[in-house]
């Protein structure tokens, strides 16, 4: 197996974290088009004022900036010490689905249930990957 096959998930996780900021801009230029805030109200980050609908896409993408820097450093590691399996690269695979659906809930109905559960799978993905990197190093 190709050892760079592991960056292809992080490449696309990467993808989803870009177009998700893109969506902030897009969310706050129309909420300022219809009315519904003003440029004060991001002066100092956010106000109260600003709909969830706005806010939303911002709290997303600090989402996607916090845990996957273990997943891209996971990653580097496995490629830089050659260990990369294909258990790895289909759990890097699986780790970006999961990733996207919990931005897809969180964007979308957001139950807060529902996305504390995807997001516990996506950290118990991440805590496999991690171990599946240690024992290959011990090995």
């Amino acid at each position: 197996m190709e050892p760079l096959t592991i960056f292809w998930p992080v490449m696309a996780l990467i993808g989803w974290t870009l177009l998700v900021l893109l969506l902030i801009p897009w969310r706050r230029f129309q909420a300022a088009a219809s009315g519904r805030v003003g440029l004060a109200d991001f002066r100092c980050g956010e106000s109260e004022r600003v709909p969830d609908s706005v806010s939303l896409p911002n709290r997303v993408f600090m989402n996607l900036l916090e845990v996957p820097v273990l997943f891209y450093l996971l990653c580097t590691l496995a490629y830089v010490t050659d260990r990369v399996t294909p258990a790895m690269v289909l759990l890097g695979w699986l780790y970006l689905a999961v990733r996207i659906g919990h931005s897809l809930i969180y964007l979308t109905y957001n139950h807060v249930f529902h996305r504390f559960l995807v997001f516990a799978l996506s950290n118990l993905i991440l805590f496999c990957l991690w171990l599946l990197l240690g024992w290959a190093l011990l090995g």
